[in-house]
């Protein structure tokens, strides 16, 4: 019976050290996770803060200028800014997995061959909009506020290349855990851009254009202090690297991976921005484009959220299979899943408790107000689905299946979802509500197959795919070195 009982002692013991064990590992990891997607909130809403607050400042030279602006950002965001950020998104994969395996000088060759190849696809990108007039009228746009907003386009342009840099330097940081420096230069460009836009717009000659060349400014600045601190701070020591070391040799690389990455947040991102155009051939078409603009902000803004923590948990995947630690991976990604679906809970249900009062922050017309509220409980739904979605991108980009994450997301919205949100829209005669439900539909097939995609991933396997793709690439590298020093000898 001493024995025994001896023994049960010792069960429960080695029981409540498991326990230990499990809870103080959760917490690590939630405090871990906490640490990178925390900023990342903060720097992706500042990036769509600094034009919201551009807009409500043009807003104050009249309805010509407000609403040339506003189509202006609409159609750059969809052609230029969605396409940079979509394919800086490779580098999540490719820098996250090269900082795992401690491949560091890698990791700021990657990320200087990111900014290279994207500035030299701005290029066709400012191309095309420096004729956005001529595409605008051809879409059947007014051909005066489609003149102003080809100018606001051109005015835009410097923007578009300050965020070709700009991105590729947020991974570099965001990889490694550095989010410090992220979260102050993104507090920074937004304190300067409040003074710096408020006087290009009503005390310079340039009018709203001004709102245009503050943006640029605004992303500029932002550049300019991560460089500074990649140039001196000891935490980037190991990984910066020689602008001009191998920077054409992993092009390929960035662009296998790059343009399915764009394809993936693209198609999703038009789909939601092909929602409001839908909206403008219903029966009225200036209320139903007003309450779908509102809940379509209103969700693009807590969007951030769940944003930033798909890029905590694209950077500990990316990072734990770079190591070849596959469990640590997985067990980063059953920790995000519930801590996004308490976020989801509390950003839903306090929004459906204020859904009586939150129109009024974007109208003060009843009809748009009372239209909105009753939107809301489909806005809430909305909500929780755009935060699971938002989490099972970010497993998709660490394990680095942007591929297979762009046909999940081009059958979930254009073969169900908008098909479905037309046919309840204008068929069933639902109007708003019906299109907005058709979408929900598409993001909900999406979660679907993004979950049976993570549910049967095979850790182990992505583990050494990343392995050998990080060491291969090295390998390639130390050979051509060394043949260039050969042949330096002769």
């Amino acid at each position: 019976m001493d024995e025994k009982g001896e023994n049960m002692e010792k069960g429960l013991l080695e029981k409540e050290k498991e326990k230990e064990s499990i809870f103080s590992k959760v917490f690590d990891e939630v405090k871990l996770l906490g640490y990178i997607g925390g900023p990342m909130v903060i720097v992706n809403m500042s990036q769509y803060v600094l034009q919201i607050i551009s807009i409500m400042m043009v807003g104050h030279h009249g309805k010509l200028a407000l609403s040339s602006t506003a189509i202006a950002i609409s159609f750059s965001a969809v052609s230029g800014f969605s396409l940079i950020f979509g394919m800086s998104s490779a580098l999540e994969t490719l820098c996250g997995q090269a900082y795992g395996a401690k491949q560091y000088r890698k990791l700021g060759i990657l990320t200087n061959t990111g900014i290279l190849t994207l500035t030299l696809v701005c290029i066709p990108l400012s191309l095309m909009w420096s004729y956005m007039e001529n595409v605008l009228v051809f879409m059947g746009q007014d051909p005066i506020i489609s003149r102003e907003a080809g100018k606001f386009s051109i005015w835009l342009i410097p923007a578009l290349f300050a965020y070709a840099t700009l991105q590729p330097l947020v991974r570099y940081f965001m990889t490694q855990s550095i989010t410090y420096p992220l979260l102050l230069s993104s507090c920074a460009s937004i304190c300067c851009h409040l003074p710096i836009c408020w006087a290009l717009v009503f005390k310079s000659r340039l009018g709203h254009f001004g709102a245009a060349l503050s943006i640029g400014f605004s992303y500029w600045l932002n550049v300019s202090l991560l460089l500074l601190f990649m140039k001196f701070s000891p935490a980037c020591e190991k990984t910066r690297a020689s602008i001009f070391s191998n920077l054409f040799q992993g092009v390929a690389e960035f662009l296998r991976f790059g343009i399915p990455s764009s394809l993936m947040i693209c198609l999703e991102w038009w789909a939601f921005e092909l929602l409001t155009l839908l909206s403008g051939f219903l029966s009225n078409p200036q209320l139903e484009t007003s309450v779908l603009s509102v809940c379509l902000s209103t969700v693009i803004t807590l969007y951030t959220i769940p944003d930033g923590f798909g890029a905590a948990i694209s950077t500990r995947v990316s990072n734990e299979l770079g190591a070849g630690k596959p469990r640590a991976a997985q067990f980063a990604v059953r920790v995000i899943l519930c801590l996004v679906a308490i976020e989801a809970v509390i950003v839903s249900s306090s929004l459906f408790l204020g859904r009586n009062t939150f129109g009024y922050v974007f109208s003060n017309e009843k009809e748009v107000v009372h239209y909105v509220t009753s939107m809301a409980p489909l806005v809430c739904a909305t909500l929780i689905l755009n935060s699971l979605q938002g989490v099972l991108s970010g497993i998709i980009r660490g394990c680095g299946w942007q591929d297979l994450g762009a046909f999940v997301n081009l059958g979930s919205y254009y073969f169900f979802g908008i098909p479905a949100a037309a046919a309840l829209g204008f068929w069933l005669k639902m109007r708003g509500k019906g299109l907005w439900i058709g979408i929900c539909s598409g993001c909900f097939l999406q979660i679907i197959l993004l979950s049976i995609i993570t549910f049967f991933i095979n850790w182990e396997d992505k583990a050494n795919l990343a392995r050998k793709r990080v060491f291969k690439k090295r390998s390639i590298e130390e050979n051509g070195l060394s043949e260039h020093n050969n042949s330096s000898l002769y």
